[in-house]
């Protein structure tokens, strides 16, 4: 079967990185040390996938200007101290092997800070399987497309050619934005419902049905 796809792009927390809950938890623990009020685990599910300041601005609507070096410092300090634990979800680290065996070019663009990817990259194992990455604090936070339109410049790779793969509607949206096709995964921050609003090519629950679609569709 020809190929319709070569280069794909994957978000990284909540797709590759079980963190949903770590990024959740750091969050509201970061607005208790500022005596702030802590958002839902919904709205803090919701901005995961943006730049920090955008996500703690959406967040947080009571944040100050003035408060902001001082949440992301409390923000870092509580998700540092359990990055480590972190793991990719099952099945993550064969199917990136699997693809990158069959010669597909990949790539990570995510709303992680260069050092915070760069980091997370060492500590799973995944490094040497992406050509290339993109971070918030590089480009414009998703949903704006320049981390997809990069990624095809880099690798001279069309529009039809590429595939975003994330877990949130920034993800589908930033692939709408730069004219690109998508797959939504449902087991990282965002719902199913949501997802499935921005008409991705599909929506999968697990990573092995993931892998399933990838091997039959790509």
């Amino acid at each position: 079967m020809a190929r319709k796809f070569d280069l794909l792009v994957f978000d990284w927390d909540g797709t590759l990185l079980d963190s949903t809950g770590a990024i959740v938890d750091s969050l509201k623990a970061a607005c208790r040390d500022l005596n702030l009020p802590e958002p839902s685990t919904r709205d803090a599910r919701h901005v995961i996938g943006l730049g920090l300041g955008e996500a703690l601005h959406l967040a947080v609507p009571s944040l100050a200007k003035e408060q902001i070096p001082w949440m992301i410092e409390r923000y870092r300090h509580h998700y540092l101290s359990c990055d480590h634990d972190l793991m990719l979800f099952d099945g993550v680290l064969e199917l990136i092997a699997e693809l990158k065996a069959s010669d597909y070019l990949l790539a990570v663009a995510t709303g992680k800070s260069r050092l915070g990817l760069g980091r997370s990259l060492l500590h799973c194992g995944l490094g040497d399987y992406f050509s290339a990455t993109r971070c918030a604090d590089e480009c414009f936070s998703k949903p704006h497309p320049q981390m997809l339109e990069e990624l095809m410049d880099e690798f001279a790779v069309s529009p039809d050619r590429t595939l975003m793969i994330g877990d949130t509607t920034h993800d589908l949206q930033m692939a709408i934005n730069a004219g690109v096709a998508s797959l939504a995964v449902a087991y990282g921050a965002h719902s199913a419902v949501e997802l499935d609003a921005l008409n991705p090519r599909a929506r999968l629950n697990s990573v092995g049905e993931l892998s399933e679609w990838l091997r039959k569709a790509v």
